[in-house]
């Protein structure tokens, strides 16, 4: 991206040039045409520098998109060696090693979880696609929103951490109307995003509250926080928080582009605050009837 780039700007100082040249010669000819001719090299100039600044404004909006997508594509490698590698070991040792019963148990419950996050990434790309081609319709249904948010909680519970990271406090029995696969995605990528940005174990609380046709969820974690500036960009296709030089967090960028879109399509509101002493909460408002 680079080489084009060097050509673009080669070639709008060779025309520059150019321009003042013929310039400075049809004023040498003619004289006294000179107000004329610097008036309509003027307006020339003046078009001639708002192209090159909206063409270069787009070729580095181009090469920044470029980037992202490629940091996307080892994203997503990377996103899949992990689980496969661990479902791997999991299955080796099962079959290598003497293991009672619980212990089997436990290794296939892991792998099983495991596999569900590999099912997270895949669907997350597909709904994304579908979403931008305007081809994924939202079909909606009542189901009992507390129940899937647990399902949710309990099923990204870190199995390597001793202790449980993932708080609940959920309003039992609340119901909403929406796409259920769509919402299941929406609380999966939050949660997911506060634990991968949360130090190792550290408490991650999801809330569920019903009050005044209105429900509330809210995701807050205790990690490193998000600048104000970014809190309105995260939601960007392709956008993760700091650099990609200094990132050492995972992630593909289409989680939180996801959850932006399905709550737009349930009237559904979301708003990001600095937890204390650190981190971030995630306030998701939606109404009762899920839009």
């Amino acid at each position: 991206m680079r080489k084009p780039l060097v050509i673009f700007y080669a070639l709008s100082i060779y025309v520059l040039v150019e321009l003042i040249w013929w310039a400075y010669l049809l004023i040498s000819v003619q004289p006294e045409r000179k107000g004329m001719i610097l008036g309509e090299g003027a307006v020339f100039l003046l078009i001639f520098i708002s192209g090159v600044y909206y063409l270069q404004k787009t070729l580095k909006k181009e090469r920044k998109l470029h980037e992202q997508q490629k940091n996307f594509l080892l994203s997503v490698t990377h996103e899949l060696k992990s689980p496969l590698a661990s479902i791997k070991l999991y299955l080796q040792t099962i079959l290598k090693r003497e293991l009672d019963k619980a212990q089997i148990h436990s290794f296939l419950n892991n792998s099983l979880k495991d596999i569900e996050r590999l099912d997270d990434l895949v669907e997350n790309m597909l709904i994304a696609t579908r979403i931008e081609n305007r081809s994924y319709s939202f079909p909606k249904e009542e189901f009992n929103f507390s129940e899937l948010i647990q399902k949710v909680a309990g099923r990204l519970q870190i199995h390597t951490c001793s202790t449980q990271i993932i708080k609940t406090k959920l309003q039992p029995d609340v119901a909403i109307t929406g796409d259920k696969f769509a919402l299941t995605l929406v609380v999966s990528n939050l949660i997911e995003n506060a634990v991968k940005y949360s130090p190792p174990c550290a408490e991650v609380e999801v809330s569920l509250l019903e009050k005044n046709n209105t429900i509330c969820l809210a995701v807050a974690d205790k990690g490193i926080g998000i600048k104000d500036e970014e809190k309105l960009r995260i939601f960007d296709k392709f956008y993760r928080v700091g650099s990609e030089e200094t990132r050492k967090t995972k992630g593909t960028g289409l989680g939180l582009y996801i959850v932006k879109q399905v709550l737009e399509n349930h009237h559904a509101q979301i708003k990001v605050k600095n937890n204390r002493p650190t981190g971030s909460i995630f306030e998701v408002t939606f109404n009762s009837n899920g839009g």
